[in-house]
């Protein structure tokens, strides 16, 4: 074999193995492409899904939150409702008030003229007694005064009746031996 044989089959050769390193570099770039799509698709299936789930949670929190409104809504209706008629109960008591004021002033007076009467009665039983008080009074200072009299002259009698023993010689037998 030639030279010129040897240098085209080297050459042929150095073409095949650049035209394979070639092949192999277009391999290794398509596969990093793929990966590169792979990855790319992957990241965009990962938002889609973290917007999906987003669409969810802000679905169900306006859901709850329509639900919740309309909740306070009916319960400050409902509220309202129980207030008007609580409302309409005190007017309607209150101008009942009023309607009845005249005959409740009269009634209010003739109480106080009964009440003046019987305080007036309930001092004339008080005064009497009083009156019956100071008498009683009188009597028991009265009665007092007899009972400590008698009393005094009892007890002038037993020493008189002490003295009499005393006298006659019999000292043991004593009277009101108790004082």
């Amino acid at each position: 074999m030639t030279l010129q044989i040897k240098l085209i089959l080297a050459a042929a050769i150095a073409a095949l193995a650049f035209s394979a390193g070639w092949v192999v570099k277009g391999w290794q770039a398509s596969k990093t492409i793929a990966e590169l799509r792979t990855e790319q698709a992957q990241g965009k299936a990962t938002r889609a899904e973290a917007a999906r789930t987003n669409e969810t949670q802000t679905a169900i929190k306006e859901s709850k939150h329509a639900q919740d409104t309309i909740y306070n809504a009916d319960r400050l209706a409902h509220l309202k409702t129980g207030i008007d008629v609580d409302v309409r109960a005190e007017l309607a008591r209150a101008e009942r008030l009023h309607r009845d004021t005249d005959s409740r002033s009269a009634t209010y007076r003739a109480q106080a003229q009964t009440d003046a009467a019987a305080r007036s009665d309930l001092a004339d039983k008080a005064a009497a007694l009083d009156r019956q008080l100071a008498e009683g009074l009188g009597v028991v200072a009265s009665l007092g005064g007899d009972l400590r009299r008698r009393d005094a002259e009892v007890a002038a009698l037993c020493d008189q009746v002490n003295i009499e023993r005393r006298l006659s010689g019999n000292d043991s037998d004593q009277a009101c031996r108790g004082r």
